[in-house]
């Protein structure tokens, strides 16, 4: 079987690990081939604090999915959140020596370079820089520097940061898990990826992803990211508020939290009681559901109000930066009930749920397309696209097709069906003449995103091998 642009992304959650394999289907739509899920262990508000157990938790979701696919995993493409990461704008420009040549992607890699020099608080390092708007001598809103000329280059960057620990403990859990990590993706931008249209996207919206440990945001208009931050509360804090407040077991919470639970308290009656089993043989206990909603109404309001306050920190009132797409909520927390409402109460801006099945094959079951898997998905998403990037590209130079060869290794992989698994065998062809001559210009932001996290990948590979 030809390799069919299998890919793998993993998500390390708070509350759980989902590991996701998938390829495009002939309609260009993504087919989920297997899926593992285990509880998070070692891992709290997006960050691992303890690497045997999230090791163990990795590996249990590894093998689910391999079961569940007959797919072998290889290497993963990697979703990086926690409250550790945030984000700065920042405005960097580089002088051109000649400026009759013509603008390209080394000027850009230049400004870029310049950028990843900025210092940071001790511990922290520049993870993401993303180019939003150039201005060439002057000229502003420009998009596509590309093939322009002008003696001074200028960009608006949004800039992601993290602490470098924790980026390398999720590298080292990998790993020691036994696959590559070949790819790392901002979790927010990964959930945007699955649930947003590029639309929306111009128009103008916030993305809101409700994990259990974290809260991420990622705001978009014109088609660029121009804010992202992470909230640490999510979907745990309501657990814990109504085991304090009920007097009951973590898991009794979360059942209750789930079936039950409301983040509207006036659409409950008074006498709307649910008995919970009692502990080695005590009387059960009668909670009642308008108590339970008031509980969890009081903790999703100070969770959405801490997001409203980054929405306004980027200037969402202003004409030129209002959101017309509103806000779109995804993750496990979204799909708790009424939340939309509230969302929309509190912040008066549009809101739907966000679902990763407008990306999904028309034969893929229902719990993928939930809000739960959207990260999931969108890193699998991720890894397609890296990977269709082979180590043969080509370049028209004087009107004629010219094959070029980029880092030549790694080879280009290829899966081959023995059984019920997959066996990854190296091979790599001699250059050949390509006939067509057309060639698909990926965006410069693409680029750079790519080759930024190739280089960050190499980072942590060499760090983990000489900690070795």
């Amino acid at each position: 079987m030809e390799k069919d642009n299998i890919a793998v992304g993993l998500d390390i959650g708070t509350t759980k690990i989902v590991a996701m394999i998938g390829k495009k289907n002939e309609y260009g739509k993504l087919e989920i081939l297997g899926i593992g899920k285990s509880k998070s262990l070692g891992v709290a508000r997006g960050v691992v604090n303890n690497i045997t157990q999230t090791i163990q938790s990795i590996q249990q979701a590894i093998l689910e999915a391999e079961n569940n696919s007959g797919y072998k995993i290889k290497d993963v493409v990697v979703g990086i959140a926690g409250q550790h990461i945030r984000s700065i704008q920042h405005t960097d420009y580089i002088s051109r020596n000649n400026p009759e040549e013509v603008i390209g992607e080394k000027d850009i890699q230049l400004l870029i370079d310049q950028v990843n020099k900025l210092a940071m608080l001790p511990g922290e390092e520049i993870i993401h820089v993303l180019p939003q708007e150039f201005k060439i001598d002057g000229q502003s809103e420009i998009k596509e520097p590309i093939g322009m000329y002008g003696g001074r280059l200028e960009s608006s960057f949004h800039v992601v940061v993290g602490q470098a620990s924790s980026i390398r403990n999720v590298g080292r859990c990998i790993q020691s898990s036994g696959i590559e990590l070949s790819g790392l993706t901002l979790e927010p931008l990964a959930s945007a990826d699955a649930v947003l249209s590029q639309e929306e996207k111009e128009a103008g919206v916030a993305l809101i992803d409700i994990g259990g440990g974290t809260t991420d945001l990622a705001i978009f208009k014109d088609g660029i990211i121009r804010h992202t931050a992470v909230i640490p509360f999510g979907g745990n804090v309501i657990t814990d508020d109504i085991k304090e407040g009920c007097s009951i077991i973590e898991k009794q919470a979360e059942l209750l939290k789930i079936k039950f639970g409301s983040a509207w308290p006036g659409e409950n009656k008074d006498n709307e009681i649910v008995s919970i089993p009692g502990l080695r043989g005590r009387e059960p206990k009668e909670i009642s559901l308008k108590n339970l909603s008031k509980i969890i109404h009081a903790r999703v309001v100070e969770i959405v109000e801490q997001v409203f306050a980054e929405i306004k920190a980027y200037g969402h009132e202003d004409p030129r930066k209002k959101l017309i797409a509103g806000i779109v909520l995804t993750g496990g927390g979204a799909q708790l009930k009424h939340i939309k409402q509230l969302v929309e109460y509190i912040t008066g801006m549009d809101t739907r749920i966000g679902y990763p099945n407008e990306h999904l094959a028309g034969n893929s079951s229902e719990e993928i397309s939930s809000p739960l898997f959207a990260t999931a998905v969108g890193l699998v998403m991720n890894s397609i696209e890296n990977s269709t990037q082979s180590a043969i590209r080509m370049e028209v130079v004087n009107e004629q097709p010219k094959v070029v060869y980029r880092n030549v290794p790694p080879p280009v992989q290829r899966y081959e069906v023995e059984e019920n698994y997959v066996e990854q065998v190296e091979t790599f062809e001699e250059p050949r003449e390509v006939k067509t001559t057309k060639v698909a210009a990926e965006s410069t932001e693409t680029k750079i995103r790519r080759s930024f996290f190739d280089r960050y990948v190499d980072k942590i590979k060499d760090f983990l091998d000489n900690a070795e």
